[in-house]
């Protein structure tokens, strides 16, 4: 997968994360596409791990593992911020 579809699907899996679980996150379009591409690489990677397939193009099996990973992302970066503070 090229790097401009990695952007695509990072843009399309940030912004539903975000969507998914809403709240006071620092960055704005920039860092809602690294969250989703962090998130498709996290997602892929246990979806590869348990033999399901992983983020291979976008396509609807892509965006769901991506999404998954987003917000596995996210949920943790608030779990660490949460203890921090």
């Amino acid at each position: 997968m090229g790097i401009l579809a990695w952007i695509v699907l990072g843009l399309i899996a940030g912004v539903i994360a975000k969507l998914v679980m809403p709240g006071e996150d620092p960055g704005g379009f920039f860092i809602t596409i690294v969250i989703g591409i962090v998130g498709a690489l996290i997602g892929g990677a246990i979806a590869s791990a348990l033999g399901w397939g992983g983020v291979d193009g976008i396509n609807l099996g892509s965006i769901v593992v991506a999404v998954l990973g987003a917000i596995l992302l996210l949920f943790g970066y608030r779990m660490l911020v949460r203890r921090r503070a």
